[in-house]
């Protein structure tokens, strides 16, 4: 959950008021928020935000703002945002994109802020706010990426282009004077280590510059030096925010227009004109209000929140909330949310915030008339009953990751060592739409290659080893609806010198013994172990497991020098046996 930092007096001054920590505490409940520190000797406090729906709130303008209101105070008027059917004049505040960016990196927006000059907690916030922002709700620069800069030294229109990264070079913030290409920087520069990887594969990178050619940033990764060094004592800011997901951008861009109107600055309006479509057309301004009204009925509220409510104590706490309801009906309200929100998905949304606004103090407690008694599932029951006789055997129980890396979970597990280029098959494993590493990419659809991790770094243990996991492991299965099936797995592993084929047959006989289970052995053809010495389980007509001697090539993959025996064995279609 995002944790912020904000100067205190900088808050008491967008709240009105300086409220003691009892009732700053009481107060902050209205954004499922909490004090994680009080203000230190240079008054920073410390808030925990316990709910990512609510990016307006992390920034000091953004929870000031929600708290005045909720305690009576009036909801600004942003009169600079355009709509999707009207666009606010935006001068020559325009920014020029290039149609080869449509694959790269497509949407861009941007607005010119003229106010005070920036102090200490005004800077820190921004910088704050573009962390956060960028960070937690833009996936880490590669949904919004944020630079702010002096809008003075820019000559517009801004250029958003798709750079030679080669030849394209500048001076980077952090650097001292040292001109750096595109490329460069997403190896040498800690920033381009960090995010570089989000446009390292394309051919032309993402650019932005004025007329005259003057760099102002390589988006996602790294500002200029100088027009991207924005400095207490700065007033006019130009603020661009650049991705891949439109709603997020132009939600991003929407929060932080507010928060420095909110701080005293006048918002200008930019244009940008694209050479393809987008969402919101091929010319679009700048802060640009998207949301739209939601209608819903107060029956609806009443009835999830246990309380009759009506139309005008529902209009009244979603006042409190920062909306702009109005009364449609006897018994509807229609809801304009601000420009800031954009969480209002289902009217149970809008039925939460009605419940934060009207207090949760104001709800009578009522005692539980519903008596239900939890119970282990059978297939938990059992697994019980299968730890408890492995660790009579002699085993050692371990819990490993579900997700891991291809090269564990099936290059390692190949009896053939895997060519230079070539790839394994894993069109019958479980991927992750976007994993954040190579390590984490695919769930596990089999428990020995986590058995064999802890073999391969085992070899100073005193043998045997025998080790144990019973989890979870996910198959691709179309008779499901989601395509995918989770099944109980027990993993057993045995190492030491004299392990063999009958080694695992007897720990599978006397585990099945005591589990009263009949079974027979039939031939298998698991890869994964030696033809000639390994063997399906079979019971009532049904293979639910197989074991035998690890294949060598396998143990070699794994770096495991003594020899190994395996069994898997499916526990949920034992239960049902």
């Amino acid at each position: 959950m995002p944790k912020i930092e904000m100067h205190r007096a900088a808050l008491d001054s967008f709240i009105g008021e300086r409220l003691e920590h009892d009732a700053l505490e009481e107060q902050l409940t209205v954004a499922k928020a909490e004090v994680d520190e009080w203000e230190d000797a240079n008054g920073i406090i410390k808030i925990e935000l316990n709910d990512t729906n609510r990016p307006d709130l992390w920034s000091t303008a953004g929870l000031g703002r929600q708290l005045r209101i909720y305690r009576g105070g009036k909801q600004p008027s942003y009169d600079f945002f355009s709509t999707p059917d009207r666009a606010q004049e935006a001068g020559d505040h325009v920014i020029q994109v290039d149609e080869k960016l449509e694959t790269v990196r497509p949407y861009i927006c941007a607005f010119v802020a003229r106010g005070p000059a920036v102090d200490e907690s005004t800077l820190d916030d921004i910088i704050q706010t573009q962390e956060k922002l960028c960070w937690n709700y833009g996936q880490k620069r590669r949904a919004i990426a944020m630079g702010i800069y002096r809008s003075d030294l820019i000559r517009l229109p801004v250029q958003y282009r798709a750079a030679d990264p080669d030849e394209t070079r500048f001076v980077p913030l952090g650097e001292d004077g040292r001109e750096q290409s595109l490329r460069q920087m997403i190896s040498d520069h800690p920033k381009g280590r960090e995010f570089g990887h989000i446009v390292a594969e394309f051919e032309r990178m993402p650019y932005i510059c004025d007329r005259e050619g003057e760099a102002l940033s390589f988006p996602p990764v790294i500002n200029s030096a100088r027009i991207g060094a924005v400095e207490t004592g700065d007033s006019n800011l130009f603020v661009e925010m650049t991705g891949t997901d439109y709603r997020l951008l132009m939600h991003a861009t929407s929060i932080v227009a507010c928060d420095l109107a909110d701080a005293g600055f006048a918002i200008e309006p930019v244009r940008t004109e694209y050479p393809y479509d987008t969402p919101f057309g091929r010319s679009v301004t700048s802060p640009l209000y998207f949301q739209g009204q939601v209608e819903i009925e107060t029956g609806f509220v009443s009835r999830w929140l246990g309380v009759e409510l009506g139309a005008e104590e529902v209009v009244e706490t979603l006042e409190r909330m920062g909306c702009a309801p109005q009364k449609s009906g006897r018994e509807s309200v229609r809801v304009v949310p601000p420009p800031y929100r954009n969480d209002f998905l289902h009217p149970v949304d809008i039925a939460e915030d009605i419940m934060i606004g009207r207090g949760m103090s104001s709800f009578e407690p009522e005692a539980l008339h519903d008596f239900t008694v939890g119970r282990l599932a059978p297939v938990e029951s059992f697994a019980r009953e299968v730890k408890s006789i492995l660790i009579g055997l002699g085993y050692q129980e371990f819990v490993f990751n579900y997700l891991g890396s291809r090269r564990d979970f099936r290059e390692r597990m190949l009896p053939q060592p895997i060519e230079g280029g070539e790839e394994c098959d894993t069109s019958d494993m479980v991927r992750i739409a976007n994993p954040m590493s190579e390590n984490y990419e695919f769930v596990r659809s089999s428990v020995l290659p986590s058995l064999l991790s802890v073999e391969a770094v085992s070899a100073n243990a005193v043998y045997p080893h025998l080790t144990f996991e019973l989890g979870k492991v996910a198959v691709r299965d179309d008779r499901d609806v989601t395509g995918t099936r989770t099944d109980d797995v027990l993993g057993m592993l045995a190492s030491d010198a004299d392990v063999s084929f009958n080694t695992m047959r007897d720990q599978v006989h006397g585990l099945l013994f005591f589990l009263n289970v009949e079974y027979q052995l039939a031939e298998s053809d698991d890869a994964r172990f030696l033809p000639g010495r390994r063997a399906a389980i079979r019971v009532n007509g049904e293979t639910i497991g197989v074991f035998g001697e690890v294949h060598p090539q396998v143990l070699e993959n794994w770096g495991v020098e003594m020899p190994c025996a395996g069994c898997e064995l499916d526990v949920g279609a034992l239960v049902k046996h």
